[in-house]
C-alpha cells in the first residue's frame, strides 16, 4: 500500500486580488498536491465544473470541500484493499466528521478502518476546508461564478472574509512556527485552523459564516 506523506502545516499562497491566478503548478496548493498523491486524475476539473455550474448540480464550497474529502476516503480504502460502494464511502465520512455523531462511534469506525489497513491519522490530516478549496479554484485554476449582480455582492463578500479568514490563518501559522524555532514554544506538527461563525439568536443555530452567505439565510426563516 502506498504511503501518503504529509509536511507539518501548509502554508497558503496569498493576493491581494482574489481572481489573480498563480503562475505555479497547482500542486503548490494543498488540494492540488492531494490530486497529485492520491492519483484521482480529473478530481481538479471536477471540482471546478460542479463549482462553476457546468455540471448538471452545482456544488458551494463546503459541498465541494465534502466531495473532496470523500474521494480521497474513498481511494485510501481502495488502496487498503477495500471495495467501498458509494453509500458506505458517505456513511464512513459522516462518522468521521460529523458533528452530531458521538465520539464513541467515531473511534469505533475509527478503528475499523486503521483494522482494515487505512491511516486513518493521516487520512483525516489531509482532509480540507472550503477555504482550501477556494483558494486552489480561484488562485490555481483561474475559475469564476457567472452571477447576477446581487448574488455577486454576495460572492465578493465571500471572497472578503475568506481572504481575511486565510491571512489570519497565515500569521498565525508563520507566528507559531516562528516561536517553535525560536524554542519559546513547545508544539508538534500542527495545523491552524479559521472558523468565523454566526449564531442566529432566533432559533439557536450556530453556521460557518460562508456556508450561510452560500444558502441564503438561515433555516429558521
Amino acid at each position: 500500500m502506498r504511503t501518503l506523506l504529509r509536511g507539518n502545516h501548509e502554508m497558503r499562497l496569498m493576493t491581494t486580488e482574489a481572481s489573480q491566478v498563480s503562475d505555479r503548478p497547482e500542486t503548490n496548493s494543498k488540494v492540488g498536491r492531494l490530486i497529485q498523491e492520491y492519483g484521482i486524475d480529473g478530481l481538479g476539473e471536477d471540482l471546478e465544473e460542479y463549482w462553476t455550474g457546468e455540471r448538471e448540480e452545482q456544488f458551494s464550497l463546503r459541498e465541494l470541500a465534502s466531495y473532496f474529502n470523500r474521494q480521497l476516503l474513498r481511494r485510501a480504502m481502495e488502496e487498503a484493499g477495500l471495495n467501498p460502494i458509494e453509500n458506505e464511502v458517505e456513511s464512513t465520512y459522516r462518522l468521521l466528521t460529523d458533528d452530531d455523531v458521538s465520539e464513541g462511534v467515531r473511534i469505533q469506525r475509527e478503528r475499523r478502518l486503521e483494522r482494515d489497513g487505512v491511516d486513518v491519522e493521516a487520512l483525516e490530516s489531509d482532509f480540507v476546508s472550503h477555504q482550501a478549496v477556494h483558494t486552489y479554484l480561484t488562485k490555481y485554476r483561474g475559475a469564476s461564478h457567472d452571477t447576477d449582480e446581487e448574488t455577486d455582492q454576495v460572492g465578493k463578500s465571500i471572497e472578503t472574509i475568506q481572504r481575511l479568514e486565510s491571512r489570519t490563518e497565515a500569521v498565525s501559522e508563520n507566528t507559531v512556527e516562528r516561536l517553535a524555532n525560536s524554542g519559546e514554544l513547545q508544539i508538534g506538527d500542527f495545523d491552524v485552523l479559521v472558523d468565523v461563525r454566526v449564531l442566529c439568536q432566533d432559533c439557536g443555530t450556530t453556521h460557518e459564516i460562508v456556508d450561510l452567505l452560500e444558502r441564503g439565510g438561515c433555516d429558521c426563516e
